[in-house]
């Protein structure tokens, strides 16, 4: 098995290529936060509604996320924090993931690992419990959006 080279003999090529991902994932966070900023997801229609709230009434983990984003980058917590308080505190840890992705990329010229499985059946359980939560009479003024 070969071993990756010492950061400071990398190419700066190597580290640009290796950060292509992270930084064609932040162009297109980039292009849909424009859009929601342009496009206000508070005006009934102007991006459709959520199939499962559109189907059965039910709230799921999503809804009220591109209002809540919109909220976000317009600088209203309060408001973001209204229509969906899950996606207000995953909102600094995606990015503090996204920087972390990033910054590993440029020093090591390597792509990330990806993470363990654990994390993805975690993450799975918070949204089902939080769509469960969301959809209880007595939380309803909480975690509706």
């Amino acid at each position: 098995m070969a071993t990756a080279a010492p950061p400071e003999t990398l190419a700066p090529r190597a580290r640009l290529r290796a950060a292509r991902a992270p930084l064609l994932v932040a162009g297109g966070a980039a292009v849909a936060a424009l859009g929601l900023v342009l496009v206000d997801p508070h005006e009934p229609g102007s991006w459709g509604a959520c199939p499962l709230y559109a189907l059965t009434g039910l709230y799921c983990a999503g809804c009220g996320g591109l209002r809540g984003t919109h909220d976000l980058l317009v600088g209203d917590l309060g408001g973001a924090w209204a229509m969906n308080p899950l996606w207000v505190l995953l909102v600094p840890v995606l990015l503090g993931l996204w920087a972390r992705w990033l910054v590993g990329a440029l020093r090591t010229g390597r792509r990330a690992a990806a993470p363990p499985a654990w994390v993805a059946v975690a993450g799975a359980g918070v949204v089902v419990l939080y769509s469960v939560a969301r959809n209880v009479p007595a939380w309803a003024g909480l975690l509706a959006p």
